[in-house]
């Protein structure tokens, strides 16, 4: 590999990895004043504000870098599509989950969706890992941090 195909990697990284952030900021944007959610009922374990843009950012990161991985395979065209569709699909239910619990406070509904993002999320794993193994291992925080969070939301319509 020559100088330019590794700039050319890097250059593709940093989209993927920038495209996740960016449709994350574009959730909290439609997500309207999170700021509400401290005044909500909340169960014993919810971390701390400051702990989901960490953790969502650190997320998005390794979306990117997963998604990376399997675009960059040399591997049969129409799965690769039907994986990178399942990611796209994933972060759309992802995007769209913060408006209907920050903005409409829609509880359960939100609950139920983000059980949606756990069944798309399960299915782009094992469509990664077929692709490329470490873009499935990838996702396993990811995976883990969703069904906290359906815990948590959960726990937030039961006591709202």
């Amino acid at each position: 590999m020559d100088a330019q195909d590794k700039k050319t990697d890097i250059k593709s990284l940093v989209l993927n990895i920038a495209f996740a952030l960016v449709a994350g900021g574009i959730g909290a944007l439609l997500g309207g004043k999170m700021n509400d959610f401290a005044t909500i009922n909340k169960p014993w374990f919810s971390p701390p504000a400051i702990v989901f843009p960490i953790a969502w950012t650190a997320l998005y990161i390794l979306m990117g870098i997963s998604t990376y991985l399997v675009c960059e395979n040399k591997t049969d065209k129409k799965f690769k599509k039907r994986a990178c569709f399942i990611y796209l699909a994933q972060l759309l239910v992802n995007v769209l989950w913060t408006p209907l619990f920050f903005r409409f406070k829609l509880y359960l509904l939100s609950f139920f969706w983000i059980l949606l993002l756990i069944i798309l999320v399960a299915i782009m794993i094992i469509k990664f890992y077929k692709i490329k193994p470490l873009a499935g291992y990838l996702q396993i925080p990811y995976i883990l941090w969703l069904i906290f969070a359906s815990i948590l939301n959960f726990s937030i319509y039961l006591l709202n």
